[in-house]
């Protein structure tokens, strides 16, 4: 009697859970909660890459007054003793760290720009921002370096030519997609804006994620590597890293959650976008610092760091 209870108690519940759509199967997970709020919200990877980065030329000749700028040059890279904002900065520019980032932008009416030694760590910063409801953030190109000589981190620490065995040489050699899950994203908050704000947070609180290109061509197999590059005619003409796969156009499912990614552009500008957007996703991100530059940079015929890009503003 007492099992026969149980099993119409049990059928009585399950009918319950069907008719009020409670079935914990049947609901969106974090992931997807966040993902379709993003996309819904006009916070598509494509509008997120838009028109996000600005050259010194541009910045300097439209005046500089007609922005807020955002300098995370809070380190003393030349040893000095002296914070590297306070050796010198953009007039009007105001220091601000990745976690008091959003609390600096906080109401601004002025288009931002996030500004750093090289135009990469300004990538997690404005991708941030971006996410947060300033569509309208933008990396200054090349950072500081980009914009006089006399600052103390120069762009050209960067470049390398590396001849290093784990470099595929041209034509390349791409690996095919794969279709992969998607990342188990568990976050504390349930709505979609709340889930951003917390995965926002998150990102911004590990700061820049960048990786060496000797780390991964070391050992290219301990990475899940995505060249970056728009056109298949580069890998062609250059070659890629060993194991690289080309996830451009970005699919998701062709990403492997379990696995370290590593995004590869040509300066490590790009990259840092992707690499922040994935990390508030879910993934286990990295951005190859310096891009090709730092690895085939006498190869390069353009996409490449040039002494002309400095304007010693």
């Amino acid at each position: 009697m007492k099992k026969s209870l149980m099993m119409i108690l049990m059928v009585a519940l399950t009918a319950m859970l069907l008719v009020t759509g409670c079935s914990k199967d049947d609901e969106d997970s974090d992931f997807e909660t966040l993902i379709n709020y993003m996309d819904g919200s006009g916070k598509t990877l494509a509008a997120l890459t838009t028109s996000w980065i600005i050259g010194a030329d541009s910045t300097f000749h439209a005046s500089i007054a007609n922005y807020y700028i955002l300098d995370l040059r809070g380190g003393d890279s030349d040893d000095n003793g002296i914070v590297d904002y306070v050796d010198g900065h953009i007039p009007g520019a105001v220091l601000v760290n990745f976690g008091n980032l959003l609390e600096m932008a906080d109401d601004v009416e002025k288009p931002i720009i996030v500004v750093c030694y090289t135009g990469q760590s300004a990538g997690h910063a404005v991708m941030a921002l971006r996410l947060s409801g300033y569509m309208d953030a933008k990396v200054l190109k090349w950072g500081m370096s980009g914009w006089n000589s006399d600052f103390d981190y120069a762009w050209e620490d960067g470049i390398a030519t590396l001849d290093h065995a784990n470099w595929v040489a041209a034509p390349g050699d791409i690996m095919p997609n794969e279709t992969f899950d998607m990342p188990n994203l568990v976050a504390a908050a349930s709505d979609g804006e709340a889930i951003l704000a917390e995965r926002v947070a998150t990102m911004l609180a590990e700061s820049f994620k960048g990786i060496a290109a000797v780390v991964v061509l070391d050992a290219p197999e301990d990475y899940f590597i995505n060249n970056y590059w728009l056109d298949v005619q580069d890998v062609i003409d250059y070659g890629n890293i060993e194991t690289a796969y080309r996830i451009n156009p970005l699919v998701l499912d062709n990403l492997n959650p379990e696995e370290t990614i590593v995004t590869y552009c040509w300066t490590g500008q790009t990259s840092s976008m992707i690499t922040a957007y994935l990390t508030v996703l879910g993934y286990d991100a990295k951005s190859l610092k310096f891009g090709v530059n730092s690895m085939i940079y006498d190869d390069l015929q353009s996409h490449k760091w040039s002494g002309s890009a400095d304007w010693d503003y």
